[in-house]
């Protein structure tokens, strides 16, 4: 008897040992717009695989709580007098989740890596200040050329073509996160898979179901895992607002990225300080086929964009969480002044209207011969209400549209992959504030972003001119010529400028809204 109330007690003290566990278990679930196309950061191109793979990984520089560049896995840097060589100290206690070492041959392997042209990264060109970058990345020279080397464990050095004076800030891009060298090399492209991956930040992979959720658990080797209050987070697809509010409401989000632009005035009254709207360093915009039977037409395409009542979009759609845009390239950029505007922004929205529809009739057009364009966009009721919008206001020049949706997925391998379209949805968020952020996209040799297969030889020249220009001043002039080039022969319609939508549960503190909208876990606080 006395044995039987030993065990019975036993077993009611594990019991309450594993609830007190489980109960003690903080887990952050976290909205984060779509699924990811992949967690290979050197393949990746989006915010929504970002936001994962900061979490996952630390660079060389990381980012702070208020979204500024802080040291990373290197714990400072110097730059040379030229401004060409940048010297990281690696942080000593820095390590990868299997106990390894972070070292500077870790950062060296990862550049090599993601230079490679086998490896296919999209995003590589980003990279392309570093000496040697595009030579590489384009087959001419071998990657022990690229102008990076661990000098030691402890120090690494990078070389780069010319002086960049963005070039700190870029590296806190995902492009600069690094690969655990000896699982790359003995998974390969499968070193991604939870049972495989190694990582360096504060979370390691723990499961990937997709269409429904990934989990990353808590990095106990991560060098600041004293001061990271999260044991878990959950990030959740969530290409749905609508449903992603519901969730939010029901207490099943902690925080989304997004909300259903249709609901605005209901979140507005019935949500408070919960709904957080900030500036955010992006451009809304509409690609445009240049390749496009339908679009080819300068002409064409500058009525088409005059067309378009960018307030209303802001103001009605989008419920006054966005800017009507008519530059790319957002205002109050670093480095840059006024950005180039199109010629026509100040004109009376009724006389652009007109301009617009005398335009089309003398290229044939008409409601009885209209012009056909169908406009792609990836799921999201925003983006279908915004579609719905301009198709309403090109009808009445003689445009009949049609809609095309996908997944966001899909939808943006199709653009990279130079599918068929007319005009395409696209957004672009400033990895760093430097109005080559945006105008590099657009160059003739930027396959992965530039979908509008715009070419245009005096656009790169130059792009190449900037590049190479020093005094800052010359630099901005030569940028805004080519943006001028951009508003003139419009490879994409810039349509409105970003303002970050989360909405924050109270229970959520260490989330505060910056200029990139960026929020790594690690600073996260649950108190329910």
């Amino acid at each position: 008897m006395i044995k039987s109330m030993r065990m019975t007690a036993l077993a009611a003290a594990l019991v309450a040992a594993t609830s007190l566990t489980a109960a003690a278990e903080v887990v952050y679930h976290r909205g984060n717009s779509a699924d990811p196309e992949t967690l290979d950061q050197h393949k990746t191109s989006t915010t929504y695989e970002a936001h994962i793979l900061r979490d996952l990984y630390e660079g060389l520089v990381a980012y702070s709580v208020d979204g500024k560049i802080i040291p990373g896995a290197a714990e400072s840097w110097t730059v040379s007098e030229d401004g060409l060589t940048y010297t990281f100290k690696m942080r000593p206690d820095a390590k990868w989740s299997n106990g390894d070492p972070v070292v500077a041959g870790d950062f060296e392997y990862s550049l090599r890596r993601i230079m490679k042209p086998e490896t296919g990264a999209k995003y590589a060109n980003v990279l392309y200040p570093i000496k040697n970058a595009e030579k590489v990345n384009t087959g001419e020279l071998p990657p022990e050329e690229l102008g990076v080397k661990a000098i030691d464990d402890a120090t690494f050095e990078i070389t780069l073509e010319s002086p960049t004076p963005y070039f700190i800030d870029l590296l806190g891009h995902q492009t600069g996160l690094p690969v655990h060298p000896a699982t790359v090399e003995k998974y390969g492209s499968d070193f991604i898979k939870p049972e495989n991956i190694v990582t360096n930040g504060a979370f390691v992979l723990a499961d990937f179901t997709p269409n429904d959720s990934i989990t990353a658990v808590k990095n106990e080797y991560f060098h600041d895992a004293e001061n990271v209050k999260i044991d878990k987070v959950k990030f959740y697809p969530t290409e749905d607002r609508g449903a992603a509010l519901r969730r939010f409401q029901a207490g099943e989000l902690h925080t989304n990225n997004d909300v259903p632009l249709e609901q605005i005035d209901f979140i507005k009254e019935n949500f408070g300080e919960q709904f957080h709207v900030a500036p955010y360093l992006g451009t809304y915009y509409y690609a445009v086929n240049h390749e496009s039977e339908a679009m080819s037409d300068p002409e064409v395409r500058q009525a088409l964009s005059m067309a378009i009542d960018r307030e209303f979009l802001a103001e009605e759609i989008w419920g006054g969480t966005m800017v009507a845009a008519y530059s790319f390239v957002p205002p109050g950029i670093a480095n840059y002044g006024e950005p180039a505007r199109a010629e026509w922004a100040d004109m009376d929205l009724l006389d652009r209207e007109d301009l617009a529809m005398q335009i089309l009739e003398e290229k044939g057009y008409s409601e009885s011969n209209p012009l056909e364009v169908e406009i792609r966009y990836n799921t999201s009721e925003n983006h279908k209400n915004t579609a719905v919008a301009i198709a309403d206001m090109w009808k009445p020049l003689g445009v009949e549209v049609t809609l095309l949706n996908t997944d966001t997925k899909t939808h943006y391998a199709h653009l990279r992959d130079r599918g068929d379209f007319d005009v395409a949805r696209a957004g672009w968020i400033g990895d760093y504030s430097d109005p080559q952020n945006f105008l590099f996209m657009l160059e003739s040799d930027n396959d992965g972003f530039n979908y509008a297969r715009y070419n245009n030889p005096e656009y790169d020249a130059l792009m190449d001119e900037a590049a190479r220009t020093m005094d800052l001043e010359k630099r901005a002039e030569i940028l805004k010529q080519a943006e001028t080039l951009f508003m003139r022969d419009l490879p994409f319609f810039p349509l409105m400028y970003y303002g970050s939508k989360n909405i924050i549960a109270d229970s959520v503190s260490g989330f505060e809204d910056n200029l990139l909208d960026v929020h790594p876990s690690r600073y996260i606080s649950i108190n329910e």
